[in-house]
């Protein structure tokens, strides 16, 4: 619990604050490589989100730029937080990879039935030689292991490989306007090895000096934070104590229920009345998904609702808060847009809402195109 002492954040000043550090009040004049980095990653588990992540961050932002980034191996997709797809900078995969490699591990742990008399250190380097002669599916991985391990579970095989090296997807998987089967290689293979030797002198510096600056540069994309909002986006436990070792160099808040909150002292916090123009965030955007109390941007109203099953949906921000869904669809052959509105919102409200949702359609449909209210479900 936060000292009685420390200054409260309510909601909506943690909500103006975390949109600031997301780019999300106004639009970035930042590169998207930049952003990439200063946002500790994008969630990539589909193909178009990152661009979409982009678009609702940056001023002018064209989906051939990220495109061009991944070609040029500038930007990599590859799993890492909470055990799924990121796309990230090749610094940040260098150097993020590790940090959640305990993590990993334990993954592996739960398959160890399927992996019985597997050697892994065995199965790494027969997987890492594998890749590395050419970028590899995961079904042909599984059967070159099988063919060592016959007796092993497949899925398992498969899912060792996964967690003990840092495997990437090869373009042109992920690069937008085009299409191509999951393909992996190694992550040191794909980027050679001059950005592997600048990452390998930063990991010099030390384990915990490598965790303190992830720790501070969360703070900087997702903050004010408490450690278990960390944990929630890393996917990982035991971070008090590199949260204590910054504790000087950190200001602390508390939130509404006395969890307490750590910021970088000179960070924005915006004042809780600062207007929040309308996003529309592709499903699995990071905001909605990287902290332990979800309140700051989901209202207790719109709780579980970008969910239907395991699908998450589209999102929509008003006034900084999820407050529907949307979906782009094609009528008569011309692009457009379907909103669905949790609650109703004013005219002028509404007016906002169209006006970026054409924005949208005209940068990343490349035509502009209606932006209609309704039901995304039929």
């Amino acid at each position: 619990m936060a000292s009685r002492t420390n200054p409260v954040l309510d909601t909506r000043a943690l909500n103006r604050a975390t949109l600031a550090r997301q780019l999300l009040l106004s639009r970035a004049e930042m590169s998207p490589q930049d952003a990439v980095a200063h946002l500790l990653g994008l969630q990539a588990q589909n193909v178009k989100p990152p661009y979409f992540q982009l678009h609702a961050r940056l001023a002018g932002f064209r989906p051939e730029q990220l495109a061009t980034l991944m070609e040029q191996r500038e930007v990599v997709r590859m799993v890492t937080m909470r055990s799924t797809i990121h796309t990230h900078t090749v610094r940040d995969a260098l150097v993020l990879r590790p940090l959640v490699q305990g993590a990993r591990d334990r993954e592996v742990n739960y398959f160890r039935k399927g992996l019985a008399g597997v050697d892994l250190e065995r199965l790494a380097r027969r997987a890492r030689d594998f890749v590395e002669e050419e970028p590899r599916t995961m079904g042909e991985i599984r059967e070159e292991l099988l063919r060592e391990w016959p007796s092993a579970d497949p899925q398992s095989l498969a899912v060792a490989a996964r967690c003990l090296l840092p495997l990437v997807q090869v373009t042109p998987r992920g690069v937008w306007g085009r299409s191509g089967q999951v393909r992996l290689t190694s992550l040191e293979c794909w980027v050679g090895e001059t950005d592997v030797a600048e990452a390998e002198g930063a990991e010099a510096e030390g384990a915990d000096a490598g965790i303190d600056a992830v720790v501070l540069r969360y703070l900087g994309a997702f903050g004010p934070a408490s450690v278990k909002d960390m944990q929630t986006w890393a996917g990982l436990t035991r971070l008090r104590e590199a949260f204590e070792r910054l504790r000087p160099r950190l200001a602390a808040f508390r939130d509404e229920n006395g969890v307490e909150l750590f910021d970088l002292p000179d960070a924005p916090r915006p004042d809780a009345g600062t207007p929040a123009p309308p996003r529309f965030l592709p499903e699995f955007d990071n905001l909605l998904l990287s902290h332990a109390d979800r309140s700051r941007v989901i209202p207790p109203e719109a709780k579980g609702r970008s969910w239907t099953g395991n699908q998450a949906h589209r999102t929509l921000l008003v006034d900084g808060f999820l407050a529907g869904l949307w979906q782009t669809d094609d009528e008569g052959g011309r692009p457009g847009l379907t909103v669905e509105l949790f609650g109703t919102q004013t005219r002028a409200r509404k007016d906002e809402i169209a006006a970026e949702g054409e924005a949208l359609l005209a940068g990343m449909a490349g035509a502009p195109g209606p932006v209609r209210f309704g039901s995304i479900h039929g």
